[in-house]
């Protein structure tokens, strides 16, 4: 049985010089009814599977992005590597971070987010794979550049697809659960290591996401495109068959129609910009402040997350602690992340996300300079912990969620891909000032300058932040 309100089959077709694509044209009344159902998608098993799917990818994005922190510390120790060249590991896949957040934010907008998320995972697990094989550090930075590319893709592209697939009233939930399990990474990264490291040695670190990785691709082939892209480009057909999909499963699921939503309350909702967006819109008048404040936000948040886990280890060798200590204490404090990513789930739609944002990076500047004065292990620990659960929230908020909400459909792929290119590059250059800041001034210096830097963007997020809970995408 056909939906109730379903759409025409009726079409008529244009194709452009620049594209072999057919471009749908509706009446005003059509492209109405199909913004409404494409803003009250139901809950459905493809929903389920859509959510699992980018999930796996995600959590396995941050595996490979945390496996750094002791392997850097194993390869020092051992003395495969040196401060300088972990550095310039760390500042190699940031710079792939960069390129790949870049180029996956014009592919995504352009192209299509299936088009952008199909080929990551593969880049990166082929990548890690290849790692284990490196006969010396330099091979081993120029891998990880490689593997930063896909890295960086998968991270622009995981959080703004879901969020186009989910409905506005329960999308911070969604999004938020899909950060609390990638978060889980940072310490599952880290446990992984306190295991298999000692045993086994750095190099299956890389093959166990490398082949994890390529699995996941596997499966993930067959996810749909993102309906509300497809609307934006003006394909409403194809952005119909997606929406059907849904409606048919929730009929047979609960054995009558799935009401949508009717076309008298679409007037709630934001109109979806069904025209080709132009990287040049981020800097004018109506996007600068948006796509600074996603980039400022994004660079802290860089900045303070991947300075804090990456170094840890290698803070606490220097310091006179053995290397299966140091990952020890450093996977006890990652599990901060999964927590902070929880509580972010449990507050976003109810507080909103600016306020939250503002309040954590607040508390990350103090914890941090209070973690810089520590001594006693449990101090550290229990300072390192309540860092990382701030750290944290802000993962589940700003990153995942708030940063794309910032931009229209038609950009939010460039958007978040540039704001996420930034905070990359923060963190290209960081891993230098890190290592220098510590030969020649101590930790404490390190944490004093990030946590100016968290002030900074909580008075810009004040100041330019709009709060867009429960807002429809449009």
């Amino acid at each position: 049985m056909e939906a109730e309100g379903t759409i025409s089959n009726r079409r008529i077709k244009s194709r452009g010089k620049a594209s072999e694509r057919a471009i749908d044209h509706y009446t005003e009344q059509e492209r109405q009814q199909l913004e409404a159902r494409i803003n009250n998608l139901p809950i459905t098993g493809t929903m389920y599977k859509v959510f699992t799917l980018i999930t796996l990818g995600m959590l396995l994005d941050g595996f490979d992005v945390y496996l750094a922190g002791g392997v850097l510390g194993s390869l020092v120790q051992t003395g495969w590597s040196t401060l300088f060249l972990n550095a310039a590991f760390i500042s190699t896949t940031f710079i792939g971070l960069f390129i790949g957040s870049i180029a996956t934010g014009i592919v995504g907008d352009a192209k299509g987010r299936q088009f952008a998320y199909q080929i990551n995972l593969l880049i990166f697990g082929l990548a890690s794979l290849a790692s284990f094989f490196a006969p010396n550090m330099i091979t081993l930075i120029i891998l990880r550049g490689i593997s930063g590319f896909g890295l960086g893709a998968e991270i622009v592209t995981g959080f703004a697809l879901l969020g186009e697939f989910m409905p506005a009233k329960s999308r911070g939930k969604w999004v938020a659960s899909l950060s609390v399990i990638a978060n889980c990474s940072a310490p599952l990264a880290t446990f992984t290591g306190f295991l298999i490291i000692p045993s086994v040695g750095w190099r299956w670190m890389f093959v166990i996401v490398g082949v994890a990785s390529l699995i996941v691709w596997y499966f993930r082939r067959s996810l749909p495109e993102s309906p509300r892209w497809y609307f934006s480009q003006g394909r409403f057909s194809e952005a119909e068959q997606v929406v059907s999909i849904f409606e048919r499963e929730a009929e047979k699921k609960y054995g009558e129609r799935h009401p949508g939503t009717d076309l008298q309350d679409s007037s709630q909702f934001n109109q979806i910009d069904e025209q080709q967006g132009k990287f040049s819109e981020l800097f004018g008048r109506d996007e600068i402040k948006k796509t600074l404040l996603g980039c400022f936000i994004l660079a802290a948040l860089n900045t303070v997350a991947y300075t804090f886990v990456t170094w840890v280890p290698t803070l606490l060798v220097n310091g006179g602690i053995t290397i299966s200590k140091s990952l020890g204490y450093t996977a006890l404090m990652m599990v901060g992340a999964p927590v902070g990513a929880f509580i972010g789930r449990l507050t976003v739609d109810r507080f909103g996300r600016k306020w939250m944002i503002v309040g954590s990076f607040i508390m990350t500047a103090i914890f941090g300079y209070s973690y810089a004065f520590q001594t006693n292990p449990t101090a550290i620990m229990i300072i390192g912990f309540l860092m990382t659960v701030c750290i944290y929230i802000l993962m589940a908020i700003g990153l995942a969620i708030y940063v794309p909400e910032l931009f229209p459909t038609r950009l939010r792929m460039r958007g978040n891909g540039t704001a996420q290119a930034v905070g990359r590059f923060f963190t290209i250059i960081t891993p230098y000032a890190v290592a220098g800041l510590l030969s020649t001034q101590g930790p404490v210096s390190i944490f004093i300058t990030i946590g100016i830097f968290m002030a900074v963007v909580a008075v810009l997020t004040i100041l330019w932040g709009p709060e867009t809970k429960k807002q429809i995408l449009k």
